[in-house]
């Protein structure tokens, strides 16, 4: 597994790049659609690799070590097979739903038990069986266990979290490397940077982290409620300090503006539920602003529903016909949407990419954040 650089802008810290796996090239920057129960919502995989067509999607630990239960992925030979999907896969370890789930857990330095959103059962995650539930599932890319703190978050306490983190990593690697692989592919392990929003715990933990070695790293605890300005300062001060060899994914982030000012400081890959779950509350997002769908001065409006025609959808559908099908609660309605929202994430960091390559990054980035920023 090997990421190599193909051009840096020289207005911004942005990089075009290309992460190799044994399930094939991830070019960077890149958007990771959110499939986090073993399916993208509202995506049927052929759409998502014909017409959306992203080098790499994401799962979650938590939820797929609930449901359907690691025996099933064992016996299916991983989860490519399970879902039939031959291309990239990432899992989170699980951290944020544990963050998530505050009046259901308990966090100790063993670990975290937490009560199950599905029937209440009792669970333990350690730094050492996530590490074995990852290599069950068999992702492509797997997450070390960490706690991510809440915002705003005392001092103190964001220090002792982020202390605990960077020995359930120590735990994690320690774990991994008597865990052998179960399927016929290699996995790479990123670390994860805590800190919540003070610059100096952000540097502690980006220096341990990259200490660590690994072919990847990953910042988190971010977009959890801080103002966006306090988010790039955090990403900002953690680039400064990752490997600029290596690929630096950012959690759980985010708006179309978020991702672009991001890259700009240095970021390479994104994940978020924002274009999906937005689409199905009939939110779309275009390279002109925001459009809620649901909204009359639709209803008569027989344009395509964006004029860039980013996928199929957006040229064969209109408008007001969509807009029907939110009214008449169509589920094609939710569907059509979530392919253009999709559609339209892979093209703004594909499109990113080609900027940064172009050297034309910077100028492109700032004219397209005034656009977006738009009610339509």
């Amino acid at each position: 597994m090997q990421f190599k650089l193909k051009a840096a802008d020289t207005k911004s810290k942005a990089r075009a790049g290309v992460f190799t796996t044994d399930h094939g090239a991830i070019e960077t920057p890149i958007f990771m659609p959110v499939g986090t129960a073993a399916t993208v919502k509202g995506v049927h995989q052929r759409e998502l690799k014909n017409d959306i067509n992203p080098d790499i999607i994401l799962a979650n630990t938590y939820h797929l070590y609930l449901r359907p239960k690691m025996p099933v992925f064992e016996g299916a030979g991983g989860l490519h097979k399970f879902m039939n999907w031959d291309r990239n896969i990432l899992t989170d370890s699980g951290g944020y739903q544990v963050y998530s789930l505050s009046e259901n857990r308990k966090i100790k330095e063993e670990g975290v038990k937490f009560k199950s959103h599905i029937d209440g059962s009792y669970h333990t995650f350690t730094p050492e069986n996530v590490m074995e539930i990852q290599r069950t599932i068999g992702a492509d890319i797997i997450m070390a266990f960490d706690e991510c703190t809440p915002y705003p978050c005392d001092y103190n306490y964001a220090k002792r979290s982020m202390h605990m983190t960077h020995r359930w990593l120590n735990r994690c690697i320690n774990h991994l490397e008597k865990t052998p692989l179960k399927y016929e592919h290699n996995q790479a392990f990123f670390p994860i940077v805590q800190g919540s929003t003070y610059k100096d715990l952000r540097r502690q933990s980006a220096e341990y982290i990259a200490n660590a070695g690994a072919v990847g790293n990953a910042i988190g605890g971010l977009s959890v409620g801080e103002p966006a300005p306090e988010m790039y300062a955090m990403t900002e001060v953690v680039c400064e300090i990752l490997p600029e060899d290596k690929p630096r994914y950012l959690m759980g982030v985010g708006t179309p503006i978020n991702i672009l000012e991001n890259i700009a400081l240095g970021v390479d890959m994104f994940d978020c539920v924002m274009p999906t779950r937005n689409a199905r509350n009939g939110m779309l997002f275009t390279a002109h602003g925001t459009i809620n769908i649901k909204n009359k001065k639709w209803e008569n409006d027989f344009s395509p529903i964006d004029d860039m025609g980013i996928t199929w959808v957006d040229t064969e559908y209109s408008k007001s016909y969509l807009r029907h099908l939110f009214m008449s609660k169509e589920y094609l309605g939710k569907q059509i949407a979530t392919i253009h929202n999709l559609g339209f994430y892979l093209w703004l960091t594909r499109e990113a990419r080609r900027q940064i390559i172009a050297g034309t990054f910077r100028e492109w980035k700032d004219k397209m954040v005034k656009q977006m920023d738009k009610r339509l």
